[in-house]
């Protein structure tokens, strides 16, 4: 069974209804989220998500506000040291029932309500792929690695110098008068 289906045929008896879900499962059982390269962050494979959220009953569908919570991890933008972290994502999003008329659904930017089911695992999946940091750091002062000699410079320093550009090389006759 599903962690992320929820049974809401009484939470929709009644508009207005509220109640609290909290549901623990994996981020990407089908293995969709996959990771285009090795820098790129992603959730790492097997892990849970938390999604805790407010069920609340509306005319024609259910709405669900809460938070999403999910591991993460990643290589430093700067000096390639792996870095993981924890995401903590608010949500808030609609879940509609087929419209009556053609069978497709009047808001198509809510997710649907199937018979008296709503699966959250396509709202904390795309939460979760979202909110994945692009270019993570780790630690704001992270100096990186030197373009050179490759040495990580929160480590070590190194004594290398940038090449001088020939193009520039004329101008270089100023630097020495001074």
């Amino acid at each position: 069974m599903d962690p992320f289906v929820v049974h809401v045929a009484r939470l929709r008896r009644v508009i207005g209804t509220r109640w609290l879900e909290e549901r623990r499962g994996p981020v990407d059982p089908e293995g969709v989220i996959v990771a285009a390269s090795p820098a790129d962050s992603s959730v790492p494979e097997g892990a849970h998500a938390v999604c805790r959220v407010t069920l609340e009953s509306f005319a024609g569908g259910v709405m669900a506000t809460g938070t999403v919570t999910a591991p993460w991890r990643g290589l430093c933008r700067r000096c390639a040291s792996p870095v993981e972290g924890m995401l903590r994502i608010p949500v808030r999003e609609r879940f509609s029932e087929p419209d009556a008329r053609g069978g497709g659904r009047e808001d198509d930017e809510a997710y649907p309500i199937v018979g008296d089911e709503l699966d959250l695992a396509p709202m904390v999946r795309d939460a979760v792929v979202l909110e994945l940091p692009l270019a993570p750091l780790c630690r704001e002062d992270c100096r990186g690695l030197c373009p050179y000699c490759g040495c990580d410079r929160n480590e070590e320093l190194c004594d290398c110098e940038a090449p001088r550009d020939p193009r520039w090389a004329n101008l270089d006759v100023l630097r020495s008068a001074q």
